[in-house]
């Protein structure tokens, strides 16, 4: 399955096998709190050191998560002198959700209302 949608002014494409290993890297408690912890920084990026002392989690445990979710395409890394620097791709999570969407309520936008509204109130 092919889900087709407009990204500034150029179609992109997210297969079903790639929304697999994107969800796939996110059903584990670290790596979700990871993830939610990274897109509630955007558009900052955090350093593994920061990210390991707000979670809890050991650097050693916590560069394997990092690693699983970057490979997903869920994060990005950045060097920073001597401290690798990590954010969340938003261009991943809309892909993401308008693969979820792309089939709701069988093109009948009036019967996606109450996600549309939860969209819309969390401010995206």
């Amino acid at each position: 399955m092919l889900v087709k949608f407009r990204y500034f002014g150029h179609y992109r494409i997210m297969n079903q096998t790639d929304a697999i290993d994107a969800f796939g890297a996110l059903a584990q408690d670290s790596r979700m709190s990871i993830f939610r912890l990274l897109v509630s920084a955007t558009p900052n990026a955090l350093p593994v050191g920061e990210i390991s002392r707000a979670l809890g989690i050991i650097p050693s445990t916590l560069s394997g998560h990092l690693a699983i979710l970057k490979r997903a395409g869920l994060l990005s890394a950045s060097r920073h002198q001597r401290e690798i620097h990590y954010s969340a791709n938003l261009d991943s999570v809309n892909r993401m959700v308008s693969f979820l969407l792309a089939d709701c309520c069988n093109g009948q936008v009036g019967n996606c209302a109450q996600i549309l509204t939860l969209l819309d109130e969390s401010g995206t």
